[in-house]
C-alpha cells in the first residue's frame, strides 16, 4: 500500500505502533489469566491449612501456668498415634525441680514420645501430666510452650540475622542478654569472628554455619527465652567429639536451674545427667544413676557397651587422621 501510493509512510509506522499496543496487553491478558489459576490453586491449598482443625485444643477455661520451679509428674500416663497400637504405657515418673534426667532406650521405646507430650504437642491418650501441680490440658497453650525449650538434633535457623535468630523466642531481648546467652552457648566466640557479628545474615537453616555452631545457636535460643524445663533431642548426636565437647560446655549452662529431660544414645551425653531413666517397649524398665543400672539393667548395659565400642572405634579412626 505504500509503494502503490494508498498509505503513507507516517501511516503505516503508527498503524505498526498501534498494533504493538494492542498486542501487548493481550499477551499480558494471557499471563495474568495464568496466574490467577496458580494463585486460586495455591490459595485453596493454603486456606485448606488454616481451616485444619487443631487436633490440640485450650480449654474455654484454660489457666497461665502459675509460677513453680518446673516438677513434671506423669501418672499413669499412657499414649498412642494408634489406639490400637500404644506407643507408651504406665509411665508413672516424677522429676523433681532443677534435675536432670537422660532417657535412654532402643529405637522405638519411646523416648521422643514422652518428651513431646510435655509442652503437649500430643495429649495423652489416659492418666495425668502435670507441671508444678497443673494438669497440662488445664494450662493455655502460649503459657505452657513459653516455659518450655527444646533443642533438638537438627535446629531449624532462619535466614536472617544472628540476633534475630537467637532472640526468636524472646523478641523483647537486649543486646546484652543476646550476648549473654551466646557466651553461655559457648557461641560469641566464632559469632565475633563472622563479617558482621551478630549482624550477619545466615542463610536457610543456617546453611553457612557448621553444624557444631548451629547447635550452640540452639542452645542459645534456649537459653534466652529463660525455661524452667529444658528438653534435649540429642543434641550433640551429629558432631564430631571436639565440636561435641564445646556443645556439652554450652548445656552445661543451659541446664544450670533447669529441669531437664534429654534424649541420649552416647555415653558422653548420659553423663550430663543426674539419672537415667530406661524405657523398653513403651514402658520405664529401670531407674536410677550409672552405677546402679550398670548392675541390674539389661538393657542399660548392652547400650553402655555399645557406647564403649563407639567411642574405641572413634578413638581409632582419630589415631589414624
Amino acid at each position: 500500500m505504500v509503494v502503490h501510493n494508498q498509505l503513507t509512510v507516517g501511516e503505516f509506522f503508527a498503524f505498526n505502533l498501534y498494533v504493538s499496543m494492542l498486542i501487548m496487553p493481550l499477551r499480558m491478558l494471557g499471563m495474568w489469566i495464568g496466574q490467577s489459576q496458580r494463585a486460586t490453586a495455591s490459595g485453596e491449598r493454603i486456606f485448606q491449612v488454616l481451616d485444619e482443625p487443631e487436633e490440640i485444643a485450650e480449654r474455654s477455661d484454660a489457666i497461665a501456668l502459675p509460677p513453680g520451679e518446673g516438677r513434671i509428674h506423669f501418672e499413669g500416663v499412657a499414649f498412642g498415634y494408634d489406639p490400637e497400637r500404644p506407643v507408651l504405657e504406665e509411665i508413672d515418673l516424677e522429676i523433681e525441680p532443677g534435675q536432670n534426667v537422660a532417657l535412654i532406650g532402643h529405637t522405638g521405646s519411646g523416648k521422643t514420645t514422652l518428651t513431646a507430650l510435655v509442652p503437649r504437642f500430643y495429649d495423652v491418650t489416659s492418666g495425668r501430666l502435670e507441671i508444678d501441680g497443673v494438669d497440662v490440658k488445664d494450662i493455655k497453650l502460649p503459657s505452657l510452650r513459653r516455659s518450655i525449650a527444646v533443642i533438638s538434633q537438627d535446629p531449624f535457623l532462619f535466614s536472617t540475622t544472628v540476633r534475630e535468630n537467637i532472640a526468636f523466642g524472646a523478641p523483647d531481648a537486649t543486646d546484652d542478654e543476646v550476648e549473654h546467652a551466646a557466651r553461655l552457648a559457648q557461641a560469641h566466640e566464632f559469632v565475633a569472628e563472622l563479617p558482621q557479628g551478630y549482624d550477619t545474615v545466615i542463610g536457610e537453616r543456617g546453611i553457612t554455619l557448621s553444624g557444631g555452631q548451629r547447635q550452640r545457636l540452639a542452645i542459645a535460643r534456649a537459653i534466652v527465652t529463660n525455661p524452667r524445663i529444658l528438653i534435649l533431642d540429642d543434641a550433640t548426636a551429629s558432631v564430631d567429639a571436639t565440636t561435641e565437647a564445646k556443645i556439652r560446655l554450652g548445656l552445661r549452662e543451659a541446664m544450670e536451674g533447669r529441669t531437664t529431660l534429654i534424649i541420649a544414645h552416647r555415653l558422653s551425653t548420659i553423663s550430663l545427667a543426674d539419672e537415667i531413666v530406661v524405657l523398653d517397649h513403651g514402658r520405664i524398665a529401670a531407674r536410677g544413676t550409672q552405677g546402679e543400672l550398670a548392675e541390674t539393667s539389661p538393657v542399660y548395659r548392652e547400650i553402655y557397651e555399645h557406647g564403649l565400642i563407639e567411642q574405641e572405634f572413634i578413638s581409632r579412626l582419630e589415631a589414624t587422621g
